[in-house]
């Protein structure tokens, strides 16, 4: 064994930011903004070897610093992880593996503008000469004995709206006359290509499944999560709190105005009340983060980047008919900008009037509060600008969700814990997320193991949390294709809240230092983020 030292972190982030120039360039990482990198099989397979060679480097080494160590943890259980995915190969399974990519690389460099217009404009150009080429791949590599239908049909619902981003809203957002028209003209062949994979995704017979099954499943959450514990153990933890959250919601819908304890109807009565359109649910939204900013720094509960700011924004349009939530883009952590989005889900352009109006309602005012807490402050986005400050170029790079939608979650508690939810109308909205997040996990877990049908998920979605049939469809359907991420949200909140309490019994500081410290360590694996908190 050699010793461990930070050159060999450095060394591999910048192997790490080479061979994934899309995300490089999403990082703000200079340099990777005119290409999309090798889709080929032979591409991938070639990072896949050199990623196996780097685990065996890191894990060959000892000894170090402490946030050395902490690096090549970090790492290491990265690559476990993604190396893990070699028995299910994402790439050979699922569209959305090239058009995902695609799609953000055009659309956050135009969002974020860390350079002038007209650089981004050429580099974009550069880019979209490539595209022909990943969508290419993507024919080539699909396998149809291993790719589900569920899977196609969400990549091809993504595929169907290439060619007017390209055309349309990518040049929309260049304010120059002429920058504009030189980017629509070279988006024409970008768009062609996705023409002819809308044409290929269509007629393509795919005959796998979308389970991942529990082996695997356990296999992640032990190597990459550093949970400790899979699947089965996972699934009773999300029954176990699912049963607490409603003896607790029961408690709080007897207190609303003619309450009882039927926290079901209770909840669908507070969805009558929603903005009227799209557009004033987002007006209501941007209000409803300032006033969470304003409360947070007044209880003096986080320290604030500098120069942090979040934009309250309408969910882009590639990302509509795949996500029915809000979600957030965090600041490029490799570049000056503090500036995050809040993503408003707004629906597709096909959706029909009544399915608006379920959008709407599973937006509803009472809701806003624990929503704008999640997704900005002191949730992802204060989280993620805070993280950007880090001299650590591995934390602003690597994390999982299971810290980064387990923070957002536990926030949302710290939040009723300081009085911010101040009815008991938002307060029952409040339980009624964490307990939908149960449900996220004991759901999650039976569809991958085999134990539920996705119609049976749908039903469960509904009667278990509020939400509408058309919303349930579409989570179920994000968690096929998205194993393990769903319950990452409450197992993460509860483990740290685990670790604030193991904190402040050992007095190593108040609520804002733990905050400060335990997030600013970035998104580690939650027993590495224990060792962080305790140890560091």
């Amino acid at each position: 064994m050699t010793d461990l030292s930070s050159d060999l972190v450095d060394d591999f982030v910048d192997w790490y930011l080479n061979a994934n120039p899309i995300y490089a360039s999403l990082a703000g990482a200079p340099g990777y903004d005119r290409t999309l990198g090798d889709f080929t099989e032979a591409g991938i397979l070639a990072r896949e070897g050199e990623s196996r060679r780097w685990l065996e480097r890191l894990q060959a080494v000892k000894g170090g610093e402490f946030q050395d160590e902490v690096d090549r943890e970090l790492i290491t259980s990265t690559l476990r992880g993604s190396l893990a995915y070699e028995a299910w190969p994402v790439w050979r399974r699922d569209p959305s593996f090239y058009v995902g990519p695609v799609f953000s690389s055009f659309f956050s460099p135009f969002l974020n503008r860390l350079a002038p217009e007209e650089e981004l404009v050429e580099a974009a150009v550069a880019r979209l000469a490539e595209v022909p080429a990943v969508l290419a791949a993507c024919r080539a590599n699909l396998d149809s004995g291993l790719a589900a239908d569920l899977l196609v049909e969400r990549g091809l619902g993504q595929a169907r709206t290439g060619r007017r981003f390209l055309t349309e809203t990518v040049p929309g957002l260049v304010a120059d006359e002429r920058l504009r028209a030189r980017l629509a003209e070279a988006a024409e062949p970008a768009a062609a290509a996705f023409d002819e994979l809308v044409g290929f995704l269509d007629g393509f017979e795919a005959a796998g499944t979308w389970r991942m099954g529990e082996e695997l499943y356990s296999t992640l959450l032990r190597e990459r999560e550093m949970l400790g514990y899979g699947a089965a153990e996972l699934r009773e933890r999300g029954l176990a709190a699912y049963d607490e959250l409603d003896a607790e919601m029961r408690e709080v819908a007897r207190r609303l105005p003619g309450g009882s304890d039927d926290w079901h109807a209770a909840i669908a009565a507070l969805q009558d009340d929603h903005a009227p359109t799209l557009e004033d649910m987002r007006a209501e939204y941007e209000a409803e983060t300032e006033r969470a900013r304003r409360f947070v720094r007044e209880r003096d509960l986080v320290t604030f980047a500098e120069g942090e700011e979040c934009r309250v924004v309408p969910s882009p349009e590639f990302q509509r008919p795949i996500l029915s939530v809000a979600s957030y883009l965090s600041p490029p952590p490799l570049s000056t900008s503090r500036t995050g989005h809040f993503f408003v889900p707004f629906t597709p352009d096909s959706f029909t009037d009544e399915q608006v109006r379920q959008r709407l309602r599973t937006n509803a005012r009472a809701q806003m509060p624990s929503i704008a807490v999640h997704e900005a402050y002191p949730g992802h986005h204060w989280h993620l600008s805070w993280v950007a400050d880090s001299t650590r170029r591995a934390r602003k790079l690597f994390r999982t969700p299971y810290f980064t939608e387990g923070w957002a979650l536990y926030v949302e508690k710290v939040m009723r814990e300081e009085g911010y939810f101040a009815t008991p109308a938002q307060e029952l909205a409040h339980l009624e997320f964490r307990i939908f997040r149960a449900a996220r996990i004991i759901v999650d877990t039976s569809l991958h193991c085999g134990d539920m049908s996705i119609e049976e998920a749908e039903e469960f979605m509904t009667t278990k949390s509020s939400l509408t049939p058309g919303t349930a469809k579409g989570e179920v359907n994000r968690y096929c294709a998205w194993p393990t991420q769903a319950p990452s949200y409450l197992t993460g909140a509860l483990e740290i809240d685990r670790i604030r309490d193991d904190y402040m019994a050992a007095g190593r500081g108040d609520l804002r230092a733990f905050h400060d410290a335990l997030a600013g360590s970035g998104g580690l694996p939650l027993g590495l983020a224990r060792r962080v908190a305790l140890e560091g």
